[in-house]
């Protein structure tokens, strides 16, 4: 009588930590990762996150949440295959209210998510910001510019803790030989974003729904290019994903097309029908003068660039706002 051959074991699905997994950013992640057949587990301590972002995740078998400050020691059980790190306040607001928490989150929080990466033989992926390029001497801002930024300044206290936490990511690299991937995001919007976060998309959003003044900071001549948050979320899961001798070197994730300020909110203005009328504010200190990425790398090794047009990603995020203003 022939042997009936052994069943094979299903392969268990890949598990994937997101720390500041609430977050606007973290929470879309998520979403992407668990439609690709990942475990995930969330950390957040919910001072900028909400569990709102992740409240259509309750009850999954796919999906854990902890609460807890990623800057104390991370102990989880069984397997890890992927850690992506995107635990940081991110908006104006938020680091100048916050700043020690800022820099503790983006070097010790980096130094626990890079141990846990190290304790389970996992990749790693620092999200980064092209706030490293400071108020950049070169335009558009290449992954080899090393920035011209203020360390002392109301932003230093964001953009040298995202520098830190590159070196810190680089040095766990060359010296533990870990997996890791860094991504330099530039801005970008979408729905999940924070009201009032004192970020341009939502700021701007808000005034012209509510039709009062949108408030543009100096004279709105500044430049900005805008993302819209699956176009990016697409490309930092590609990039995690990338193998090959230079997938730990920087990447920009972000999209090309620049406009100033001032061009953005009469979009806004028109997306929304609003009545409102543009007033100018003093400029803040160190506030960028201009930003937009060369996604030539990512280009090259991701086959990625952003898809989806300002005006679609624009009306999604205002049908987002309409019932929260």
């Amino acid at each position: 009588m022939a042997k009936t051959p052994p069943r094979r074991r299903k392969p268990s699905p890949p598990v994937s930590v997101v720390t500041g997994g609430a977050g606007f950013l973290g929470s879309h992640l998520i979403d992407l990762l668990l439609s690709k057949g990942h475990q995930v587990v969330a950390i957040d301590n919910l001072v900028t996150g909400s569990t709102d972002n992740i409240a259509h995740l309750a009850g999954r078998k796919d999906f854990r949440f902890i609460e807890q400050d990623v800057t104390e020691y991370l102990y989880l059980d069984g397997p890890v295959d992927y850690v992506w790190h995107f635990a940081s306040p991110a908006s104006p607001v938020d680091y100048l209210e916050l700043p020690i928490q800022t820099l503790k989150v983006g070097s010790l929080g980096t130094h626990k998510a890079l141990g846990l990466a190290k304790a389970k033989g996992a990749r790693f992926l620092i999200t980064s910001t092209s706030e490293v390029y400071g108020d950049p001497l070169v335009h558009p801002q290449r992954e080899d510019y090393w920035g011209n930024v203020n360390p002392v300044g109301p932003r230093g206290c964001y953009d040298e803790s995202k520098r830190f936490a590159e070196a810190l990511t680089m040095a766990y690299h060359q010296q533990h030989g870990i997996a890791t991937r860094i991504v330099r995001i530039f801005n970008t919007y979408g729905p999940r974003m924070r009201l009032r976060d004192g970020r341009v998309v939502p700021a701007f959003i808000s005034q012209a729904l509510t039709h009062k003044p949108i408030t543009l900071f100096g004279d709105g001549s500044q430049t900005r290019s805008f993302c819209y948050v699956s176009d990016l979320i697409e490309g930092i899961f590609r990039l995690m994903m990338l193998d090959g001798k230079d997938a730990h070197l920087p990447t920009n994730i972000g999209n090309p097309h620049e406009l100033t300020v001032r061009q953005f909110a009469e979009e806004i203005v028109k997306a929304t029908g609003s009545r409102s009328k543009l007033v100018c504010r003093p400029l803040p200190q160190d506030d960028p003068k201009q930003r937009k990425p060369d996604i030539g790398r990512a280009r090259r090794l991701l086959g990625w660039e952003p898809v989806v047009p300002l005006a679609d990603g624009l009306r999604k995020t205002i049908d987002h706002f309409r019932d929260r203003v």
